[in-house]
């Protein structure tokens, strides 16, 4: 009898231990944004996601169909969000509105879209001679970064998690070459937001064109130059074929962030499991983006000057006028704005700082690895 109740004694003891550790283990498991079972059963959530992307550039594209499954797959199909591409819910420039009044619970977009409404916003996705892209990963998520952009987006009844980053852009495809700064004026060109006041002040004439428009108008002669992306989404829009001459650094996008905008309602009507999933989706979808574009980008690169693209680096002359120009309106956007002015402080003390490090560790480095025939 006595080993009997010793063998039913260790029996309740493993039990007891075994369960407490896969409570243990779920927690563990949904901090990592890993999939664990459910403590209790979650409600069924249905929403919409509205893209500012087309289907078509699938990199850009991506990152909200990467957020969705994941989410599926973390909550067993309970929480299942639709994607939907430009133009097929909303407008590519109508998703902000859509979410701020509830049309859709959510979309994918980059910020400077909407500078228009507010200067502020262009300082979450690019602005000209901006943070690269992990100087803008750092200034988000453990500089003021997303508190500061988060405190501005309520002001439209939304919330924001960065959802993609383009890495460091190109410059640019151009009909004819832009050996300096006089060559700008009068050139009329397709770029977006804040890149394009600076372009107006170095007399570019612009126009604000959503990605699946920007060829055709090339085309037909309607702008003499655009700039989207880089090589893995130029070449997929044929760029090259009309407008051969193609710049780099696009010095008004070091780094292109893109967001995900949430409804303030529905964010905050979801339970913390379901907030959880929202957050390692995103953070996963997030890095994805990039590392797609640089596996990518190089690869398309060859392709383009093996098609003809000649590539050309923009003077430094012309890089100190934008640059000049650049740093005069973000003072002016400063004395009249109190939002871009909160923010702004901020991101130039921390851009300020991030580029002393990367003067002595990532350019340093970069530099000679690029010097080496590999």
């Amino acid at each position: 009898m006595e080993k009997e109740k010793k063998a039913v004694d260790s029996r309740r003891s493993f039990l007891k231990k075994a369960g407490a550790g896969i409570v243990a283990g779920a927690g563990v498991a949904a901090g990592m944004g890993v999939s664990a079972p459910f403590v209790h059963a979650q409600p069924t959530v249905r929403w919409r996601l509205a893209s500012s992307f087309p289907k078509s550039l699938d990199t850009i594209y991506a990152p909200a169909e990467d957020f969705a499954k994941l989410v599926g797959e973390m909550s067993g199909g309970k929480f299942a969000i639709s994607v939907h591409s430009a133009g097929e819910l909303l407008p590519p420039f109508g998703v902000v509105d859509g979410v701020q009044n509830g049309t859709v619970e959510c979309c994918h977009t980059a910020a400077y879209y909407f500078f228009g409404k507010d200067p502020s916003f262009a300082i979450g996705a690019a602005i000209p001679f901006g943070l690269n892209t992990r100087q803008m990963n750092s200034w988000m998520f453990e500089g003021n970064g997303l508190e500061l952009m988060r405190e501005f987006y309520k002001n439209y009844n939304m919330t924001s998690f960065p959802l993609g980053n383009t890495g460091a852009q190109m410059g640019g495809w151009y009909r004819k070459e832009i050996k300096k700064v006089e060559d700008l004026k009068g050139l009329k060109m397709r770029t977006a937001g804040i890149a394009g006041e600076v372009m107006k002040r170095l007399g570019v004439v612009t126009q604000s064109l959503p990605g699946g428009e920007i060829y055709t108008a090339l085309e037909k002669g309607a702008i003499d130059a655009t700039e989207w992306v880089g090589p893995y989404d130029d070449l997929k829009l044929g760029f090259y074929k009309v407008a051969p001459h193609y710049y780099y650094p696009g010095w008004w996008e070091g780094s292109t962030q893109a967001d995900m905008y949430i409804n303030l309602k529905a964010w905050e009507a979801l339970s913390l499991e379901y907030k959880a999933m929202v957050q390692a989706a995103a953070a996963f979808a997030h890095i994805r983006m990039t590392a797609k574009y640089d596996a990518r980008n190089p690869i398309a690169l060859r392709e383009l000057v093996s098609k003809g693209a000649k590539l050309h680096r923009f003077s430094k002359p012309i890089m100190d006028a934008a640059y000049k120009e650049a740093t005069a309106l973000y003072a002016e956007l400063s004395a009249k704005n109190a939002h871009w002015k909160k923010i702004y402080e901020d991101y130039s003390k921390f851009r300020a700082t991030e580029n002393m490090w990367f003067k002595f560790s990532e350019a340093g480095f970069d530099d000679y690895m690029q010097s080496l025939k590999l």
